[in-house]
C-alpha cells in the first residue's frame, strides 16, 4: 500500500522517481525520430492485463516468463490455493449456472468455511478453450444472450486492485476479486484480429512495449483522468454529495473496501466501496491507505452526456489538462468518441443516427434518453474525461471544437489518401461495443473494431509521419505476472497513486528499427502524455509526466530475434 497522506488537488509529490536522460547518442536519435512525426494518434483500448491479451506474442516478457510465485493466487492468509473457484457462468461445475457444467477435477478446502469444487487447478488458463468468439455469452457473459465470446465483468477498483497486486507480489487476484478465478483467464493471443493484421504480409512496422503499466490503481475513470491530466481529481464539496451524503469509502485493516467470495473482512470492520478515497478524519483508516476527498471510483459528470437519473454527479473541476496545454501552444487536436453526436445531442453531426426527433430514433438509444441527448446503450459517460472540466462545458468553444465524434475522425483519415488530413493529436475513444471492455463488449469485435482503425491510418497518406498509440486504460481486474514500479518492479516514476497493473501497448509508426520490435522500456499511462508534451514542447502536467520516460523509446528498440548486440551506430558504420 502507499503512504496515508492527505494531498491538494495539484501537489502530487513522487516518493521515487528516475531522471528522463538527454544528450546521449540514442537518446538524440529517438528525439530526432519523435521530431519527424506530425500526427500523434492515441487509441485508448478498455480493461486488459497485458498477460490476459498479448501473455503469448513472440519476443515478450509473457506467461512463459512468469515466477511460480506470480502464478500462484493465495488467500488472505498468504497460503495457496488448490484449484480456481468460478462463478462466471461458462466456467463453473455448477448445474444451476453452465449448462452443460464443467467437470469437477479439483477440490480446495484452503478455507474450510468456503470449500468448493473447479474444473481449474491454481494456474493461468486459456480462456478460448471455453468460450469462443461464437459463444452467445454477450453481454455480461451470460449465456444465450448475443454472439461474441463475453466473459463475466470483473471487479477494478481503486483499493482491490492494491490488495490484489499484495505489494508486488501478484498473488492475490483471486482473493480480491468478484469474479475470483476469471482474473487468471487468458486469451489465445494468436487468435486476436489484432495479432493476425500485424503478422499478414506488407503489415505496418509495429512495437510492443512489455513494460507498459496503468498510471492509476483501480479502475476507467480514475485512469482516463490521468490520460489528460496527469493527476486524480478532487470532488468539491468536502466530497459530499449535493444532499449532504457523505461519498467517501470505508475501508478495513487490509484496505479493503467490500468482502468477496473468498475475502473475508475482519470481524467489526465498517466498510463502505464508494467514490472517493476515505476520509483523513477517519481514524480507523489504517495509515498506509490514501485518504482524502479524490474521485477514484466511477463517477458520474455534471454535464450532459451524463447517465440518465442517476446521482451523484461529481461537480466540475478546473485543473490543466493536455488539450489546455495543446490549446494554448496553438497546437489543434481532438477527443474522438464512438457516439459523441448522438449522446451530446450534436443533430446531424458525424455518426448522428438519432432522426430529426421529437424522439431518438436509434434503437439502440439509451431507454431513458430525452432527444437530442440520444446516448447509445453502451456509451460510457465516465470515458469521457474532458467532459469533467469547466474549460469544456457544453457551449464552449473549446468544446465544440475538441470534442468530436470517432466517425469524424474516420472522415478525415479516408479523405487522407493524396495529403493527410489528420489533426496534430487525436484521442480515439471506441464506444462501449467496440472497446474490449469484459462483460458487455466482446474481445474479438473490439479488436476488430481496433484493426479498422488503424488500417483507416495506414491507408492514408498520413502513414508516413503519423505515431499511432495502443494503449489500454486499466487491466479490467486480471492478472499479470510483472510487479509495477514502486512495488518491486522496473525503474520507473511512481507515487502514491501507481502506476498499477502492467497493460497492452503497441505502436505503429515510420522510423522503427524494423517491421517489429520489442520496447522493455518502462512507460505507464502518462508516458503519452510525455510524448506529446515532447513533440509539441509543452511543460508537464504534473510531476509524473515530468519523469516518466516518453515513448520515443520505441525507435530505439529491435526486434526480439535480432542477435547482433551492437548500436545502431556501429552497425552503419
Amino acid at each position: 500500500m502507499t503512504r496515508r497522506v492527505l494531498l491538494s488537488a495539484l501537489t502530487l509529490a513522487a516518493f521515487a522517481t528516475i531522471p528522463v536522460l538527454h544528450g546521449t547518442a540514442k537518446e538524440d536519435r529517438a528525439a530526432d525520430r519523435l521530431s519527424r512525426i506530425k500526427h500523434i494518434v492515441v487509441v485508448y483500448e478498455e480493461n486488459h492485463s497485458f498477460d490476459n491479451l498479448y501473455g503469448s506474442w513472440e519476443g515478450v516478457n509473457g506467461l512463459d516468463n512468469a515466477s511460480a510465485e506470480a502464478r500462484t493466487q493465495v488467500t488472505q492468509a498468504g497460503v495457496p490455493f488448490n484449484c480456481l473457484k468460478q462463478v462466471d457462468p461458462s466456467l463453473t461445475t455448477d448445474p444451476k449456472v453452465t449448462n452443460p457444467p464443467l467437470s469437477a477435477i479439483c477440490s480446495d478446502t484452503t478455507v474450510p468455511d468456503k470449500a468448493f469444487t473447479s474444473h481449474f487447478f491454481n494456474q493461468p488458463f486459456t480462456l478460448d478453450d471455453f468460450i469462443q468468439p461464437t459463444s452467445l455469452t454477450c453481454p455480461d457473459g451470460k449465456p444465450n444472450g448475443a454472439p461474441g465470446g463475453c466473459t463475466k465483468d470483473l471487479v477494478h477498483r481503486f483499493y482491490q486492485e492494491q490488495y490484489q497486486l499484495n505489494g508486488g507480489k501478484q498473488n492475490r487476484y483471486v482473493t480480491g476479486s468478484d469474479s475470483v478465478g476469471l482474473t487468471m483467464g487468458t486469451y489465445a493471443t494468436q487468435q486476436l484480429p489484432i495479432y493476425r493484421y500485424l503478422h499478414q504480409p506488407d503489415h505496418p512496422h509495429y512495437a510492443i512495449n512489455d513494460a507498459f503499466f496503468q498510471a492509476a490503481f483501480g479502475g476507467s475513470f480514475l485512469n482516463h483522468q490521468w490520460l489528460i491530466a496527469a493527476a486524480s481529481p478532487v470532488w468539491g464539496n468536502g466530497g459530499k454529495d449535493v444532499d449532504g451524503t457523505d461519498l467517501h469509502s470505508f475501508v478495513d485493516a487490509n484496505g479493503m473496501p467490500v468482502s468477496y467470495p473468498l475475502y473475508t473482512p475482519p470481524v467489526g470492520s465498517v466498510l463502505k466501496d464508494a467514490q472517493l478515497t476515505v476520509s483523513c478524519s477517519s481514524p480507523a483508516t489504517p495509515r498506509d491507505v490514501v485518504c482524502g476527498d479524490f474521485a477514484v471510483n466511477t463517477s458520474q459528470p455534471t454535464y450532459q452526456p451524463t447517465t440518465p437519473n442517476k446521482a451523484p454527479r461529481m461537480p466540475p473541476v478546473d485543473h490543466v489538462t493536455i488539450g489546455d496545454r495543446l490549446n494554448a501552444a496553438g497546437v489543434d487536436w481532438a477527443w474522438y468518441s464512438g457516439g459523441w453526436s448522438n449522446a451530446n445531442g450534436d443533430v446531424n453531426g458525424p455518426g448522428w443516427t438519432n432522426g430529426g426527433g421529437p424522439l431518438c430514433a436509434d434503437p439502440n438509444a439509451f431507454g431513458a434518453a430525452r432527444f437530442p441527448n440520444c446516448p447509445d446503450k453502451l456509451f460510457q459517460f465516465h470515458h469521457q474525461p474532458f467532459n469533467y472540466f469547466k474549460s469544456f462545458a457544453p457551449g464552449t468553444a473549446a468544446r465544440a471544437a475538441h470534442l468530436r465524434d470517432e466517425e469524424e475522425f474516420l472522415q478525415l483519415a479516408q479523405s487522407s489518401k493524396t495529403s493527410c488530413n489528420l489533426k496534430p493529436v487525436s484521442f480515439i475513444k471506441p464506444v462501449g461495443a467496440e472497446n474490449e471492455h469484459p462483460g458487455y463488449a466482446s474481445e474479438s469485435n473490439g479488436s476488430d473494431h481496433l484493426v479498422e482503425l488503424l488500417t483507416s491510418i495506414e491507408e492514408s497518406s498520413c502513414a508516413k509521419d503519423t505515431l499511432v498509440i495502443v494503449a489500454y486504460d486499466e487491466n479490467g481486474g486480471t492478472w499479470d505476472h510483472v510487479s509495477p514500479p514502486g512495488l518491486g518492479g522496473p525503474d520507473s516514476a511512481h507515487d502514491i497513486w501507481g502506476p498499477g497493473t502492467r497493460i497492452p501497448s503497441l505502436i505503429i509508426s515510420p522510423f522503427l528499427r524494423g517491421d517489429f520490435v520489442v520496447d522493455h522500456t518502462a512507460h505507464d499511462t502518462t508516458s503519452i502524455l510525455a510524448t506529446i508534451e515532447h513533440r509539441f514542447k509543452l511543460a508537464p502536467l504534473s510531476t509524473r509526466d515530468a519523469q516518466v520516460r516518453d515513448l520515443s523509446s520505441v525507435y530505439l528498440a529491435k526486434s526480439p530475434f535480432d542477435t547482433d548486440d551492437r548500436d545502431e551506430d556501429q552497425r552503419d558504420r
